[in-house]
């Protein structure tokens, strides 16, 4: 194995502890990250040295075609380009420099990753979450002393108080649900209990502090075209410019809309009309998780009859959420269906899904809805979707890298470059059962509405970034013209304009997977393979799609 990449996932580990955890690195699960100002400075410094090592020892090949020949290759450049991705929002006023909720997430997740996963005994994992928690106040003391010398824009400011609610709804009945869960020692109880109530502490002062501070004028929401460019050129790896893909989103999208109103007469009557059967064809609340087992065995049984796909053996049940996190997930970036860690052992999974509540269940089944269940819950997350595609990354991927990319950790990816594989495929994935007949017309319509969905938070995510839409502009698209209620079209954009050229991948990885499968159907001809050309893609891992685009369209030397 290359020296310089051992060189690099020993810094991503010992750098990234969290995101370690939540790979299934666990030798630093007793650590939070160094963000003070000399902890940042010596981790750019560590960055551009990596870089030029990876660049010595593996020279950017003249074309793709490299990358398929030696998995070396690749994951140097890949592990470049992340390094390259986190130094450009380091410089800027996008990373834990001028964003709390950032350090938010990563406090409270450093706890619910040993929180949630039995990868050790539970008082190992006490000893560790007491070992974070008791490192907490220093942590959130280095955050106001980061963030010190710069305005912070106050959605993202609301963002982290929220989230600290969350906190304190953990540190509380969520430990002590905790403790309740299985046997530890008295020892370690009693650390974690004292190691939760001065965090709680630590938390209610940044807290205050954050209300404190002079909002930053609205452009700091903006990363600047600069920045998109490169985010978009090396995280995505994308050769298409930025207003070429704006101009495709929007013609897009004005033509995704129409359909949709079409669909909608012709189904319903009208979308408000779809929206209401939709929402009323609910399942069984004597028997809520029963549903998604049924579901799921459907969806399992529909793609491998048309053997669309490998679909391994890996199996996985919804089950409540645990005790202990369930209060506090409402505020928190809480994923009902979190990627596996990958370099963790499992035998099932479990999907996590709120308990149908005694007080206001009706509008509980609305939202989670039979199409809901079915789209969402199975299709995109827990089935055919990012759960075969884990798989995949995990067993076949032939980079590290792939491995890894896309697991999800306190805030957002491992890595940028994980998310157009992921989220594409995921995007992708409802098309697919679309096209093989396994929805029924009402759900094919809630389909076609989250491609409208993500072809407007695409064009958001440009014209916010590049600065020719306003916050507020870009909420009023999420709510007038793709249907989002108000709450969930200013949290969207919150979160978009906290992480630029993210929201775009939904897009983009799903429309690079069609028309690279239109692209090989026609020069493979009869040889073309439906499974074939999907287990091929899935065996890259969690790289860019338009990179894998580019290997597998290069010309044979």
């Amino acid at each position: 194995m290359s020296g310089a990449l051992d060189s690099f996932f020993g810094h991503y580990y010992r750098r990234r502890p969290v995101n370690a955890t939540f790979t299934g690195v666990h030798m630093f699960d007793d650590a939070l990250p160094d963000w003070s100002p000399d902890g940042l400075e010596a981790l750019d410094d560590e960055m551009h040295a990596l870089t030029r090592e990876l660049s010595a020892a593996h020279p950017a090949p003249s074309t793709a075609r490299a990358f398929r020949d030696d998995p070396q290759l690749l994951d140097a450049d890949l592990a470049r380009s992340f390094l390259e991705t986190q130094l450009v929002e380091s410089a800027s006023g996008h990373g834990v420099r001028r964003n709390p909720s950032l350090w938010t997430g990563e406090a409270i997740f450093s706890v619910i990753g040993l929180m949630s996963r039995s990868f050790a005994s539970l008082d190992e994992r006490m000893e560790n979450a007491a070992a974070r928690l008791g490192a907490l106040p220093a942590f959130l003391q280095n955050a106001m002393t980061t963030l010190s010398d710069e305005n912070v824009p106050r959605p993202w400011a609301d963002r982290a108080i929220r989230e600290i609610t969350g906190a304190d709804v953990l540190l509380t009945r969520g430990i002590e649900a905790w403790l309740t869960s299985d046997v530890h020692t008295q020892g370690a109880e009693a650390r974690l209990r004292i190691a939760a109530t001065e965090a709680r502490q630590a938390f209610t002062t940044f807290a205050e502090w954050l209300r404190s501070l002079p909002d930053a004028p609205p452009e700091a929401l903006a990363c600047g075209p600069a920045m998109y460019d490169v985010l978009l050129a090396r995280g995505h790896h994308s050769t298409r410019a930025r207003i070429d893909l704006l101009a495709d989103a929007r013609r897009r999208f004005s033509a995704e809309r129409a359909r949709l109103d079409v669909m909608a007469r012709s189904i319903a009557g009208s979308w408000a009309a779809a929206q209401e059967a939709l929402a009323g064809d609910v399942p069984d609340p004597d028997d809520f998780f029963g549903t998604f087992r049924r579901v799921w065995d459907e969806c399992h049984s529909h793609i491998t009859s048309h053997d669309a796909v490998t679909w391994p053996h890996w199996p996985i049940q919804y089950v409540p959420i645990p005790a202990w996190t369930a209060d506090a997930a409402p505020y928190l970036y809480y994923l009902y269906y979190r990627s596996p860690a990958p370099l963790d052992n499992y035998s099932t999974y479990d999907y996590v899904v709120p308990n149908v509540p005694e007080t206001g269940a009706r509008e509980f089944l609305r939202a989670w809805n039979n199409s809901v269940i079915r789209l969402n819950h199975v299709v995109h997350h827990g089935g055919v979707g990012h759960h075969v595609q884990n798989w995949h990354a995990y067993h076949r991927a032939r980079t590290r890298v792939g491995k890894i990319a896309a697991v999800d950790c306190a805030s957002r990816i491992g890595m940028l470059s994980g998310g157009t594989m992921a989220e594409g495929w995921a995007c992708y994935a409802t098309q697919l059962v679309s096209e093989l007949g396994l929805l029924t017309p009402l759900e094919r319509l809630a389909e076609q509405h989250s491609r409208v969905r993500f072809l407007g938070r695409a064009i958001v995510d440009i014209e916010l970034h590049q600065r020719t839409m306003s916050f507020e502009d870009a909420v009023r698209l999420l709510t007038d013209k793709v249907g989002l209620g108000a709450a969930a079209a200013h949290a969207e954009v919150v979160k978009c304009s906290m992480f630029p050229c993210t929201a775009i991948m939904y897009w983009l990885g799903s429309q690079e997977i069609v028309d690279l499968r239109e692209t090989l159907r026609v020069k493979r001809g009869a040889a073309f393979s439906l499974k074939a050309f999907h287990d091929e893609l899935l065996g890259f891992g969690s790289i860019p799609v338009p990179l894998v685009r580019r290997i597998l369209t290069a010309p044979e030397d």
